[in-house]
């Protein structure tokens, strides 16, 4: 089966070294076979709390999901450490022909140690390539999510503003803040 150079990239690893001088992360495709990594953020309340989705419940909703919504996605990958096991996720997924949106996902027992915001500058510093038609990278953070929002401003992010009532989000209504990076953007 040949393949055309956007999916040979898309297959690439990117590994950097966290703010934690002893973890090195790196991002790889997600696999069938992380279902029980999955489920250990998948499971968790507190990970779940501004995410779209409710905590699994069950390995086979996990393994419909990994099936249905992450193997197909256009781009996601496993956050693993050194040991390759995934510790969370992170995707790109395309708004318009111009614009993608990044999300991301973290096992709780990793916060705070800079992995997230290493995962962000990894994607933010080769989405453009991977996809040169994209212009902007946003990210849109629930107001109450102050974590996420530290990780995207640590990354360069722009805060462009608050979206008043944008989103409903597990039963309200929810103001969101919307960040944005360019190709011209500076990491930080």
């Amino acid at each position: 089966m040949e393949m055309d150079s956007s999916s040979m990239i898309k297959l690439e690893t990117l590994s950097t070294v966290s703010s934690s001088p002893s973890e090195k992360i790196h991002l790889r495709p997600m696999t069938l076979s992380d279902v029980d990594d999955f489920m250990v953020w998948a499971t968790d309340s507190d990970v779940a709390r501004f995410c779209t989705w409710e905590p699994y419940t069950s390995r086979e909703a996990a393994i419909a999901f990994l099936n249905d919504v992450a193997l197909p996605h256009p781009w996601l990958r496993a956050i693993c450490l050194d040991n390759d096991r995934p510790i969370g996720s992170i995707s790109v997924t395309p708004v318009d022909k111009i614009r993608g949106e990044i999300g991301y996902v973290l096992g709780s027992k990793y916060w705070g140690k800079g992995i997230a915001t290493e995962a962000v500058r990894l994607v933010a510093a080769e989405i453009f390539k991977e996809k040169p038609e994209m212009e902007r990278l946003e990210a849109l953070v629930d107001v109450d999510n102050v974590g996420s929002q530290r990780v995207l401003e640590k990354v360069g992010f722009v805060r462009e503003g608050v979206m008043r009532k944008f989103m409903y989000l597990k039963g309200n209504v929810r103001d969101m803040v919307m960040f944005s990076f360019l190709p011209s953007d500076s990491l930080h």
